[in-house]
């Protein structure tokens, strides 16, 4: 085939042809072509397995170099792409993407197309340098490209003018070049986990699929579901797009009650060999894989080369962060496979079980190897191998394993077993169990006789399972016991004191010494356990900068660690979960909403579970006045009554107090006087019968409740004089804790209620706002009077900030210009693909204008406009004027008004 045939061929037209962009395709601001590390950079190469979004990236950024006046080429490669076919698209497709017809006329049609690929490449490059434009050429698909072709790519990346910028997807192959690249700063990469989608991502594509129908809870779920994989979530938007009601089929999609995610995965595993799918049904009995795993678990020859396969492959594995050549399957492929697993004959399950067994426990993996024991029936072995393992696997924290744990033990084992009664006893303290963990404790002080060290870990596990309980009286009396010094000289207990006496001080409102014992323990060595511990000072110190109203040092504190965190533990592991409600709620008290829902999103219900008294009391108040600041009340009362419930159920009168103050403060914003009298009877009868003598800490807590609600009623019942006392007594109390977030709000709202008094209040006011705005906090945030939000933004006169919200306009669009007015019609953006007069001709055409109307409205002459319609049949390669809108359209070059 000649040059010329080729030129013509349509498979050519369509390879060079971008693909039209999804409609509801979101545009990844973190990942724009724009970002600091794509800027400049000669070669870019995002590389990956299919079903991540390599493509739909690609499209935004060329929308984007259109958008920066950029010529774009793109050519899809495929496997018949020799060099000299290779050549050939390169120059049709900046051909196509300049709008300069000559472009490589001499390559293609001047009968000296070069014998050596490298020659070819080098004329190639000298055209786009001669071409005096910027050029960006997007390829798509390379992983086909034959070798000789891959090896004459690799030239061109190494050899680029300075007008010629290379964007390059791939499912693999790119490893050599991105390493030779890079170390000179030419090259950047995008990479599985940076195109998975991040959550507030997730949420986006979810608002503009489904029209904002669901909510940030229910798009967390699907997110949490699909993992971020772009290809899980756009199957799953697919299933429920159609849906009345999408959140009850997020719902069913989450627990496969539909068979979506068996559909799913079903279509995926079709595209493999039965070899293939045997092999992935057989590993997927273990929950981490590695290439020396598989070989034990299927004894095939080529265990470790299919594995690597695959992962390069197909979107099921992704690689276990650090771990060398750990991977794990993604959880939609893993729970479908096991399903298959499950009907294969119960003696070779077995077999696979044992196999797992034998090799995790060689490799220290012993808490893993418990499992597979007890599953093929060694219940002996798996008592011995989780003796080993659950006291380190619960000071790693990973509590919803260990408790798994306690189904399975008979208390026989226990008895013989007291590390075993230990774990239990720490996983049962940090869950809702508190009470189960001293049954324990007790149990093992019975049936042995514990050291000093062991005594000393028991008091450490009372004193959790008390703080979590919130008997925060009784959880100081176990840790003044041992005093400032821990007896024992493990680090990660001496870390685990430490962090039980900045708890300690926070209870005294003693903040600044509660910080100073996270940050002056000693390091320690790097054990897993140690490594854990310590991320509770991150939770400390955040909680103190939050109780003391410091917002900014906060969230300064909690960001980075949730960071850690959400990418070590997982987004839903327990530490993760307090660390998110503590961030929300400084980001609510910022002014910042949306990102408070976001945070909260799919975590309420672990927090109920494992979430210290605090946390959990923050997360349903925080949740609870972003829904009422969005306007679903009713949504409000519910996450409050269900903060009620697990207070009535967990025995914390704290909780319940919290959430009827919460209550009674939404009822006073509309004036129901006798629904807030309702309500303080019921609070007034659990602070009678808690707030005793003998446990001052938790007394003058819940007195400072009682007094804000007995405040709130006195504001809906508008007896200022009543608001004002309590509001005096309320304020004492936080000058007790220290509660400078609540004193500042307290102070706010009692300059208002002395203002209905009709005192002057402005000094106060000013105060209020002058701190407010020191802490870093938003007075006008919902959380404490519409009626004080008002007044708040009528003080401006008198001297205090006045706070109101302020849009920004849009600048006016010259009259006369293209794309004025509010039915401008389609726009053409900026390129250098076509001149200005260019742009206006082609935008007037695409409003159906004739020659003469566009002349008119240009001032100028019929011949004029001709010449420019001329130039424009021959940049986009059309025969009407219709055609030329339409190849604008697909070029990118003609866009529909915003």
């Amino acid at each position: 085939m000649t040059n010329q045939q080729s030129v013509s061929q349509p498979e050519t037209t369509l390879k060079i042809s971008p693909p039209r962009a999804p409609r509801h395709m979101l545009a990844r601001a973190r990942l724009s072509s724009d970002c600091e590390r794509f800027r400049d950079r000669v070669v870019t190469i995002v590389q990956a397995p299919s079903g991540f979004g390599k493509t739909s990236l690609l499209i935004q950024w060329r929308q984007e170099y259109l958008m920066r006046g950029s010529a774009v080429a793109w050519l899809t490669l495929d496997g018949h792409d020799d060099p000299r076919r290779l050549l050939t698209g390169l120059t049709l497709a900046v051909r196509a993407g300049s709008g300069q017809a000559t472009f490589g006329k001499r390559l293609l049609e001047g009968g000296a197309f070069p014998d050596s690929p490298l020659d070819g490449v080098t004329a190639w490059l000298a055209e786009v340098a001669r071409a005096a434009l910027d050029v960006v050429v997007i390829l798509d698909e390379a992983e086909q490209l034959p070798q000789a072709s891959l090896e004459a790519l690799i030239y061109l990346l190494e050899n680029p003018p300075s007008n010629l910028r290379i964007v390059i997807a791939s499912r693999t192959g790119f490893d050599r070049v991105i390493a030779r690249l890079g170390s000179y700063g030419q090259c950047a990469t995008v990479d599985a986990a940076a195109l998975r989608f991040r959550l507030d991502e997730t949420v986006g594509l979810i608002g503009s699929r489904l029209d904002a129908r669901v909510d940030a809870d229910a798009s967390a779920r699907l997110h949490d579901i699909t993992e971020g994989w772009p290809l899980g979530l756009q199957v799953a938007l697919a299933a429920v797009a159609d849906s009345d009601d999408p959140v009850a089929s997020i719902d069913a999609f989450a627990s496969s009650t539909a068979g979506i995610r068996e559909q799913f995965v079903t279509a995926l595993l079709e595209r493999l060999s039965s070899e293939d799918t045997e092999y992935l049904t057989r590993i997927s009995i273990v929950d981490v894989l590695h290439e020396d795993l598989c070989e034990a678990l299927t004894r095939a020859h080529d265990a470790k080369q299919r594995l690597m396969r695959l992962a390069r492959e197909t979107p099921l594995f992704f690689g276990a962060q650090g771990r060398g050549k750990w991977f794990r399957m993604h959880s939609m492929a893993r729970d479908a496979l096991r399903e298959r697993l499950a009907l294969m004959p119960a003696s070779a399950q077995r077999e696979l079980h044992n196999r797992a067994m034998h090799w995790l426990a060689d490799h220290g993996m012993t808490e893993l190897a418990a499992r597979h024991a007890l599953a093929c029936g060694q219940e002996e072995t798996a008592y011995t191998l989780a003796q080993k393992s659950l006291h380190e696997a619960v000071t790693q924290g990973h509590l919803v394993a260990v408790l798994e744990w306690l189904e399975w033990l008979p208390e026989a084992v226990l008895d013989r077993h007291p590390r075993l009664r230990l774990a239990m006893a720490w996983a049962l303290a940090l869950s809702e169990r508190q009470q189960l963990a001293e049954v324990q404790a007790d149990a093992i002080l019975r049936s042995a006789e514990p050291d000093e060290a062991m005594r000393y870990e028991i008091d450490l596990i009372m004193s959790a399972a008390a703080y979590f309980a919130d008997e925060p009286d009784r959880a100081a009396q176990l840790l003044d016991r041992w005093g400032d010094t821990s007896p024992v000289s493990e680090p990660w207990l001496q870390q685990v004191h430490a962090n039980r006496l900045a708890a300690r001080a926070l209870m005294d409102g003693e903040y600044a010494t509660a910080r100073q014992f996270g940050r002056h323990t000693p390091r320690g060595v790097a054990s897993a356990a140690y490594t854990y511990v310590v991320r509770w000072r991150a939770y400390m110190i955040g909680l103190s900068y939050l109780l003391q109203g410091q917002m900014l040092l906060a969230e300064r504190t909690l960001r980075p660690a949730l960071v850690q965190a959400d990418d070590s533990l997982g987004r839903r592991h327990p530490f993760s979960c307090m660390l998110a409600a503590l961030l929300a709620t400084t980001r609510f008290k910022r002014g910042d909403f949306d990102e408070a829902a976001a945070l909260l999103a799919n975590r309420l219900d672990v927090l109920e579970r494992t979430g210290t008294p605090d946390v959990v009391i923050f997360a349903y108040r925080t949740a609870a006045r972003v829904a009422a600041a969005s306007g679903a009340e009713h949504r409000a009362f519910d996450l409050l009554e269900n903060l009620h419930a697990i207070g009535a159920a967990r025995r914390m009168p704290r909780l319940c107090v919290a959430s009827l103050t919460e209550q009674i403060r939404l009822h006073s914003g509309r004036f129901r006087s006798a629904s807030c009298r309702t309500l303080v009877r019921r609070l007034d009868q659990i602070v009678a019968e808690h707030a005793t003598p003998n446990s001052p800490l938790k007394r003058r807590t819940l007195l400072l409740h009682q007094h804000i609600a007995q405040a709130f009623v006195a504001i809906a019942e508008q007896d200022w004089r009543a608001a004002n006392h309590a509001l005096a007594f309320a304020q004492q109390g936080t000058e007790v804790m220290k509660f400078g977030a609540v004193g500042v709000d307290l102070m706010a709202l009692r300059a208002f209620v002395q203002d209905r008094l009709g005192e002057n209040s402005t000094a106060l006011l000013r105060e209020a706002v002058d701190l407010s705005a020191t802490y870093g906090m938003s007075l006008t945030a919902p959380d404490l009077h519409p009626a004080f939000a008002e007044w708040l933004h009528e003080r401006g006169a008198d001297g205090a900030p006045r706070v109101a919200a302020s849009a920004k306009q849009p600048p006016a669009t010259g009259a006369g210009s293209p794309g004025s007015g509010p039915d401008a019609g389609p726009r053409v953006i900026s390129s250098a693909v076509l001149t200005p007069k260019e742009r206006f001709v082609l935008e007037l055409a695409s409003r159906n204008l004739t020659n003469k109307e566009i002349a008119l409205a240009m001032g100028v002459g019929q011949e004029t406009v001709k010449w420019h319609m001329k130039n424009l049949f021959t940049k986009l390669d059309a025969s009407s004027r219709r055609q030329i809108v339409r190849r604008a359209q697909l070029m990118g070059l003609l866009q529909e008004a915003v």
